[in-house]
């Protein structure tokens, strides 16, 4: 079960900083977007849900999240929440609006890039040749190609800033096979991608890591058990309770579910990695919100520290993580020693 501790108020250890939370509309977006308000940063919330839909229909069927609800949630929370309707995968779209924070606030120090909206896409079960290939592409698009669009035009404006950082959010700190080729694709190149733009980064002093959070109690998966953040436990007691049956198609045993973590967890991380001096000896790596909640002290937001990694060893056996012997696998690698002046 989580750790209990002493529920702490977060300080304004970002208070001053320009963040750009790509993908803020809902799950591990907003509630990076609202940490990240909690510590005092001004937030640039973004995506394609706005209460302003184009044609009056809402790009995620059935979610009544937007990108202005976040923003309002930052602001209470501390921080100052401005929303920018932005379709990522599209060039044009996010290269007008860094152009917007040039204009407004001159730099940029942290951007969490957090698109996804595949989950209606995934076909988890399913074998790569049976899979609908058309929504297969499509989250190729969504939840790679639109880190990769954003961080192109973001992180001109991150140069020169002292403690710069980028977050390329992912499921897993493993590269274990995650049940369906797309999703695998996507959750794993982020973890690469945070470390190629590291290696690029190295020398210019702005910070890449990758970052997961555990069992994620999102708004889509309260629906699912039927309960509210406010009586989530409620959950247990739904579907038999202490129940550890899992659905043929995903992770939703109620057990497990008792180990989850709000969003708000991993968007602390998230501060706590922003907002250390020494996170450069972190970069190109990937983190758990767990694991980060052990160094740095933070907890959930009824005072717990929830250990997805633990439970999940414990219950389905043990996985082997991105650790120190993983990595030196990967650096130096032969076209760095061959060009070491490259970047």
């Amino acid at each position: 079960m989580p750790k209990k501790t002493a529920i702490k108020t977060p300080k304004k250890t970002l208070r001053g900083k320009i963040a750009l939370v790509a993908g803020a509309t809902r799950g591990a977006g907003r509630g990076i977007a609202i940490a990240l308000g909690e510590a005092g940063a001004t937030v640039y919330c973004t995506g394609r849900s706005s209460r302003r839909h184009i044609l009056g229909k809402p790009p995620i069927p059935g979610r009544p999240e937007t990108i202005e609800e976040t923003a309002e949630l930052v602001t209470a929370a501390g921080g100052h929440g401005i929303a920018v309707r932005t379709d990522h995968t599209e060039p044009a779209e996010v290269r007008k609006l860094v152009a917007r924070i040039k204009r407004q606030h001159k730099h940029l120090d942290i951007l969490v890039n957090d698109v996804w909206g595949g989950d209606a896409l995934t076909e988890f079960g399913k074998p790569f040749w049976k899979v609908n290939l058309d929504n297969g592409l499509r989250m190729l698009q969504q939840a790679i190609h639109s880190h990769i669009i954003t961080s192109h035009y973001a992180v001109p404006l991150m140069l020169g800033r002292r403690g710069a950082i980028i977050f390329e959010i992912t499921d897993g700190d493993a590269f274990y096979y995650r049940g369906n080729i797309f999703y695998d694709l996507v959750t794993i190149s982020v973890i690469r991608l945070a470390f190629a733009m590291a290696r690029e980064l190295r020398k210019r002093n702005i910070i890449s890591v990758a970052l997961t959070p555990g069992f994620l109690r999102s708004e889509a998966v309260l629906d699912h058990f039927g309960v509210s953040e406010a009586n989530w436990k409620d959950a247990g007691k739904n579907k038999k309770e202490n129940s550890d049956q899992n659905s043929k198609d995903q992770n939703d045993s109620p057990h497990d579910f008792m180990v989850s973590e709000s969003p708000r967890f991993v968007g602390r991380a998230a501060v706590a990695l922003a907002a250390d001096p020494h996170v450069k000896k972190k970069t190109g790596r990937v983190f758990s919100s767990w694991a980060l909640a052990r160094e740095y002290g933070f907890t959930d937001l009824d005072g717990t520290q929830p250990h997805w990694g633990n439970h999940a060893k414990k219950k389905y056996g043990k996985y082997k993580i991105c650790d120190e012997q993983f990595y030196s696998y990967w650096v130096p690698g032969l076209v760095e020693l061959i060009f070491p002046d490259w970047f």
